[in-house]
Formats: C-alpha cells, sequence, structure tokens
C-alpha cells in the first residue's frame, strides 16, 4: 500500500494554513472563555508542578534509589500526556483524537500508580510531592474535559461509534491555533518538562554506571 496516496496524508500535504482560531480576550461567551482557561490556564499550569515535582526528586536523591527505573516511568508519563496534548492543539478534534484522550488518561493514571508505588518502597516520598502528584494526574483529566465541553458534537459522535468517514481519521485543524500560541507552549514545555527530566534520567544513568564500574 503506497502511503502517499492515502486519504490522512493527503489532508495533510493540501492543507494550507487558513484563518487562526480566534480567542478573544475579553469575550465574556461561555465557549471562549472555557477556550481561553484552556490555552492560558490548565495547559501551561501543567509546567509548574512537573518542576517542582523534579525538585522533589533531586531533594530526596532519585539517582541513588529508584534511579532510571522511575526516571523511565516518567518518561513514559509525559508521553502518554504529550501524544494527546500534540494531537488536541494540532488536529481536528473528532473522534478519534477523543478516544486517543481517553485511552492516554487512563493509561497515564495506570502509570502514575505504578510510579508512587515503586518510589514508596525504595526513597522517601513526602506529603508535599504526594500532594504535587494529585495536580500532575488531575490536569490531564481537566484538559480533556474542557476539550470534550469545547467539542460536544464530536463526544456525542464518539458515544455513537463514530459513523462518519472523517472521524476516524488525524486530520488537521480546519482553524489552527496561532503559530505564536504553538511556539511559545512548546518553549515553555520544553524548558519546564523536558530538559529538567532529562537532566534526570541523565543523572541516573551517570550514577548506574559508576556503580557497575565500582
Amino acid at each position: 500500500m503506497d502511503l502517499r496516496r492515502t486519504p490522512v496524508l493527503r489532508a495533510w500535504q493540501k492543507w494550507r494554513r487558513p484563518r487562526d482560531l480566534p480567542v478573544p480576550p475579553s469575550s465574556f461567551d461561555a465557549e471562549d472563555a472555557n477556550r481561553r482557561f484552556l490555552m492560558y490556564g490548565v495547559l501551561p499550569l501543567w509546567c509548574v508542578p512537573a518542576v517542582a515535582d523534579w525538585i522533589m526528586h533531586r531533594r530526596t536523591r532519585i539517582e541513588e534509589t529508584t534511579g532510571a527505573r522511575e526516571s523511565a516511568l516518567h518518561a513514559l508519563m509525559m508521553t502518554e500526556a504529550g501524544i494527546p496534548v500534540a494531537m488536541g492543539l494540532l488536529a481536528k478534534v473528532n473522534p478519534l483524537v477523543l478516544s486517543v484522550m481517553g485511552g492516554a488518561a487512563i493509561a497515564h493514571g495506570a502509570t502514575a500508580l505504578w510510579d508512587v508505588s515503586l518510589a514508596t518502597d525504595e526513597r522517601a516520598v513526602r506529603p508535599v510531592e504526594q500532594h504535587i502528584h494529585s495536580f500532575l494526574e488531575v490536569l490531564p483529566l481537566a484538559a480533556m474535559a474542557f476539550t470534550c465541553c469545547l467539542h460536544a458534537d464530536q463526544v456525542r459522535a464518539t458515544l455513537r461509534g463514530g459513523v462518519k468517514p472523517d472521524d476516524w481519521k488525524l486530520l488537521p485543524k480546519e482553524n489552527p491555533l496561532s503559530v505564536r500560541y504553538l511556539a511559545g507552549l512548546g518553549l515553555a514545555i520544553g524548558a519546564c518538562v523536558a530538559l529538567p527530566y532529562a537532566e534526570e534520567m541523565t543523572r541516573c544513568v551517570k550514577v548506574a554506571r559508576a556503580r557497575k564500574v565500582s
């Protein structure tokens, strides 16, 4: 099968950037308010507990206890959260995207339970860190909830099994988010999530290698 001829790939190749999705800063319309809070509240706030959790890992010297095993679970959870977020930001929200979001939320919760079970057996997980975990577990659900409110018609289509031809295709947004917003959010995620946890994994791997040598 020639993937270059698939309808989904053709849709992305033929896509030309239309008018950005309007997000009025002073509108009191419920849809505008929900979209503003999702874009400028829920998603950016994700960075705060992520950095706080990384700080707690450093304080409890994760590299000396659970090490790369726990850090790998953190990377897995970031992937489970990152894929649906990227789809929601770049792709048309339809039953496929909503189903991925729901499945990822379940997987993220299960991985979070695995992570805490591993951590509490081998290092001190203080009440502050446990409280930080609560935010990290709730924010993906909050993001999905706001997305569902903004796309109630697609939620209904998902519950009915998605009978339209485009319901289960990964298609570009008809009105995309602004490049400035996407770039700013990407920079924030890179600085507050990707870099700190890459440093954590590097630190854990170095300690593990040093132990093998000794």
